[in-house]
């Protein structure tokens, strides 16, 4: 007779202990600070004058702690996304603009590559087509880490750029402008792909500039026949560019997975901060002001270098995470 669980119940188990685990120190904190609330409150009416002003100062101070616990105690009861501790997939692509948005995406990709190291995340890049002035066309990258998604699936959408082309002799301003992805990564067991819904097709990889970078065809490209969904992979190593798409792939079929379950839900996700929806303008970065600015939540930066640079790119991205719980709390009020 064995004498615990089963692997996949222990399994289970363990997995609810560990996200339980952040609550247990609050909730502990949260009911002693109200004992000790309850007990200065009876001392107020003490006839010992020091004693009163003492318990008076606890008790103001217990109040605030309570305040505060139970805020936190809320923030850590708020649902999960199931993705958000899971690597991810970023494409990031030109827009409108030609040359002045491949330049601009090749921009966003760095400040994506600056970010994650100053997060300690690794950055593989898994496809590119550069510019014909630099800059990408459009880059496909796994960035890999604990928590990665969290952050950065506020990032998916269009980002626009206000700037004076070097090409532009007469100082005029443009607008391009490029569209962000960030999908979270998925194993074989999160989505099925089903061998008779794939095409493969190889064909000869090509570098920038439309040079040939070998004479064999390792370059391949994966056509989903049920969704449409179409991936390329154009490195030297036909098995790495299989391997390659085939995570691409699985990664955009779970999302369109999710964004089917999510519409399917309550008006409570769009009450939320928007996290994937990338017809949606979310950013424009003005370099004649240097000035970034957040269209979701009204917020902007004075200091587009930084942001650029991946190290004000936090200040965004924690306020939209602070935006996006005061929504979820909010939508939690009006439930209960």
């Amino acid at each position: 007779m064995s004498g615990g669980p089963e692997p996949e119940e222990y399994v289970r188990l363990s997995k609810e202990y560990s996200e339980l685990q952040p609550m247990i120190g609050p909730i502990r904190d949260y009911r002693r600070a109200v004992e000790d609330y309850k007990g200065a409150k009876e001392l107020l009416g003490s006839k010992d004058p020091e004693m009163r002003e003492l318990a008076e100062l606890e008790y103001e101070e217990l109040g605030e702690k309570i305040e505060t616990l139970s805020q936190e105690i809320r923030l850590l009861l708020l649902p999960k996304d199931s993705a958000d501790e899971r690597s991810v997939i970023l494409e990031v692509r030109a827009g409108t603009g030609g040359d002045e948005a491949a330049l601009f995406a090749g921009n966003l990709f760095r400040m994506y590559q600056r970010y994650a190291e100053l997060n300690r995340w690794k950055v593989t890049i898994m496809t590119e087509s550069e510019g014909d002035m630099g800059g990408y066309k459009e880059i496909i990258a796994n960035i890999s880490g604990t928590g990665v998604y969290a952050k950065l699936k506020y990032e998916s959408g269009v980002h626009r750029v206000q700037r004076v082309p070097e090409t532009e002799a007469s100082g005029r301003i443009h607008t391009s402008a490029a569209t962000v992805a960030v999908l979270p990564e998925v194993e074989d067991i999160d989505i099925e792909v089903r061998n008779e819904d794939i095409r493969i097709d190889t064909m000869r990889a090509s570098g920038a500039g439309g040079q040939h970078v070998n004479t064999t065809d390792s370059a391949v490209r994966i056509t989903h026949m049920p969704s449409g969904i179409v991936v390329t992979s154009s490195e030297k190593s036909q098995h790495q560019n299989r391997d390659r798409a085939m995570k691409v792939l699985r990664a955009r079929l779970y999302e369109m997975e999710r964004e089917k379950r999510d519409s399917e839900r309550s008006e409570a996700r769009r009450d939320q901060v928007g996290t994937g929806d990338r017809s949606g303008r979310i950013r424009t970065y003005n370099f004649p002001q240097g000035r970034v600015t957040d269209h979701r939540i009204n917020l902007t930066l004075y200091k587009i270098d930084k942001v650029l640079e991946g190290e004000a790119l936090e200040e965004l991205i924690s306020a939209l995470i602070t935006e996006n719980q005061a929504a979820q709390l909010a939508a939690m009020d009006q439930t209960t």
